[in-house]
């Protein structure tokens, strides 16, 4: 069977015996009142009244009990329900007035045998309750080649009963099942005619035939026919010793005359599954209420699946709406948030392209069949209203499913500061930032347009991948250093020398610790002329979806930072320089004036390198504008890996983690 189905199917209501343990007949059960005495039992008898006794009474090999100051009394044979009485009756013939209770207290044990094709055949000891199928099930039943359907039961030679296994196992029929008696054998003949029953079946398994059975009988324990399994064809493999070769297939309906068809020992019967397909159901999937398969009737149109726009509103929409007022962790307000729920929530819908999927019966090919979905749903245009077949597919896509246009792209941008309504904003097609703080009235007179923050969402994430970048150049040469400076060690100060490196590579080690916690924030130098304080300074960049703005008000200082005895703020006065900045703060004796450079207030860097030969007085002549910082870094005693390390890794880590001012400056470094 395995070789002809390609699978190793099991034998129907084998599994039943592979813990034949927990089948063993029970021993604490009530007695059942047609339980016929025997030799062995032991009765629990109790008398009161005018006499008082009782005790625990045994029926010898003679089927007699000794009854106390009464005499022998014949219990073999009595029914549990008749004990009471017969024990009345005999008492009652020495004493007057009394009452008694009797019950079997304990059962005899019967020695039976197992033979034949038993899993473990042999002689068994089983409580006298036992019945045929406990001894079955005791004796881990049939083996692989015994018999489920012809189980004798014999008895002083001759049978009394004959058991069908299969009528157990798939109805519960224990009609043919009879109790046990000392000395009965118990026969299980080898196996008979066995067919497979294969394909969409649940109880796919090889099947034992009697005499004459039909296809139906076979498939009634597992069921019958299954809902799944198409009734128009059946596969038959049969082998027949006169033909060659001896393997034949045929095809056979599973209908009242195919299922008549008498089955022979060997033949497979494949059962095939019916088709997944719907005869008539149309699917509507993607951004839509309800992505379910919708009955289809001849001559439906686009227009009776998405009859409104209702119809496209995902679900998940309602579920974060609900998820506002469940304040897990603390509050989920605020224009942050705000802009973040819009973002998710609104899963643009893409009105200008849905697609019908569809399969052509000549060419079994497919075809995609696109219609606009603003035009037929909004406008209810009746060329964009397509007549349906059976097994269309239709998809609802969003702007984020396929990228559309930038100019009908929905974006939603958030504004705040010194504008005369701060707020959460979607942009018009094509809207720049001066076009939008015109649209929402303009700038407030404290308005510092050269200090506008811009922030965008790409922008931080190319930050971040070139930060993780630099850092990840920066580990591998310092390790190939290391490995150098200890490969050219020798001589006595060797070993002081390793310890040095060692404890420089520690240093190090906590350096890049600490520029992997650094993260970018997205912001954009706009390169605004720090002389216009007009809404025109600002460069017609146009917004994109997720960019925040702030726009601070003059601040009045500048501030110093690094190598300078005095880390502060110090007021802004017009025409203050670098210059009388360093005389403000005190370069400290490691400063090194020469690599000083300014954080503007637009976020760009403004390098000693940049203003050397320009204007004559160098870094320090330049004027400063409010807000910008002034950055000394130390000095450097020569350029080896080490210190190489150092003033990279000082510089970054004053840009971006004391300063917080971005990565605008990387390039410049």
């Amino acid at each position: 069977m395995q070789q002809a189905t390609g699978q190793l199917l099991p034998v129907f209501g084998a599994n039943l015996f592979s813990q034949p343990q927990t089948f063993a007949p029970i021993t604490s059960i009530a007695v059942p009142g047609s339980y016929v005495l025997g030799p062995g039992d032991v009765v629990q008898l109790h008398v009161w009244g005018l006499t008082d006794f009782g005790g625990l009474l045994t029926v010898d090999r003679n089927g007699q009990v000794q009854v106390p100051r009464v005499g022998n009394l014949t219990l073999a044979g009595v029914r549990a329900e008749q004990l009471e009485s017969v024990l009345r009756s005999h008492i009652g013939r020495v004493f007057q007035n009394f009452e008694l209770s009797a019950t079997v207290a304990q059962l005899r044990s019967i020695q039976i045998y197992v033979v034949g094709q038993a899993r473990q055949p042999g002689k068994y000891t089983l409580s006298s309750l036992s019945t045929l199928i406990n001894a079955i099930f005791a004796s881990g039943g049939p083996s692989a080649n015994g018999s489920m359907r012809a189980i004798e039961l014999r008895r002083a030679g001759r049978v009394v009963s004959t058991i069908d296994l299969y009528a157990f196992v798939a109805r519960g029929d224990k009609s043919q099942d009879v109790q046990l008696q000392p000395g009965d054998v118990i026969v299980i003949p080898p196996i008979g005619p066995q067919v497979a029953v294969t394909g969409a079946f649940d109880q796919s398994a090889l099947y034992e035939l009697k005499p004459n059975e039909t296809l139906a009988d076979v498939l009634a324990p597992g069921g019958g026919v299954p809902v799944l399994a198409t009734t128009q064809v059946a596969l038959l493999e049969r082998i027949d010793p006169q033909a060659q070769p001896a393997r034949q297939v045929t095809q056979i309906a599973l209908d009242a005359a195919g299922l008549r068809t008498p089955l022979r020992d060997g033949d497979v019967l494949t059962l095939l599954p019916i088709s997944p397909e719907f005869a008539n159901a149309v699917t509507l999937q993607g951004a839509v209420a309800a992505p379910l398969r919708h009955p289809w009737v001849p001559g439906m149109r686009l227009s009776q699946l998405i009859p409104h726009p209702d119809a496209l509103i995902s679900a998940s929409f309602f579920v974060r709406q609900n998820q506002l007022v469940q304040l897990l962790g603390g509050p989920q307000g605020g224009p942050q948030a705000l802009q973040r729920h819009f973002a998710i929530n609104a899963e643009a819908i893409n009105w200008d392209y849905a697609v019908i999927e569809r399969l052509n019966r000549q060419t079994l090919q497919r075809q995609l069949i696109p219609f606009n979905l603003g035009r037929l749903v909004l406008q209810r245009d009746a060329s964009q209203d397509l007549e349906l077949q059976p097994g269309d597919v239709v998809t609802i896509f969003t702007q984020s499913d396929l990228r559309v246009p930038q100019q009908r792209q929905e974006r939603v941008v958030r504004i705040e500061g010194e504008v005369a309504v701060p707020g959460v904003y979607v942009a018009l097609p094509g809207e720049t930032l001066p076009q939008l703080i015109r649209r929402i009235g303009g700038l407030t007179p404290q308005a510092y347009v050269f200090g506008t923050s811009f922030k965008r969402e790409e922008v931080r994430r190319q930050q971040q991948q070139n930060l993780d970048q630099l850092i990840a150049r920066l580990e591998a040469g310092l390790q190939a250093q290391g490995a150098q400076q200890i490969a050219q060690l020798q001589g006595l100060d060797a070993g002081r020398a390793t310890a040095l490196i060692e404890a420089q590579r520690e240093a190090q080690r906590l350096q890049l610790v600490r520029l992997r916690t650094l993260r970018s924030n997205g912001r954009v130098a706009l390169e605004i002329d720090p002389r216009d304080a007009t809404l025109a300074a600002l460069p017609s960049l146009p917004l994109e979806h997720g960019d925040h703005i702030v726009i601070p008000s003059v601040p009045g200082f500048v501030a110093a930072f690094g190598a300078v005895n005095n880390e502060n703020t110090f007021i802004f006065r017009p025409g203050r320089t670098v210059g009388d900045v360093f005389r403000l703060a005190g370069l400290t004796a490691e400063a090194d004036a020469r690599q000083a450079f300014v954080l503007r207030a637009d976020g760009t860097v403004l390098a000693s390198a940049d203003q050397s030969g320009w204007f004559g007085g160098g870094i320090e002549a330049v004027a400063l504008m409010p807000g910008d910082t002034v950055v000394v870094p130390q000095r450097v005693v020569g350029e080896t890996g080490w210190n190489l390390f150092l003033r990279n890794a000082r510089d970054i880590t004053q840009i971006l983690a004391n300063l917080g001012l971005g990565l605008a400056a990387l390039r410049t470094l």
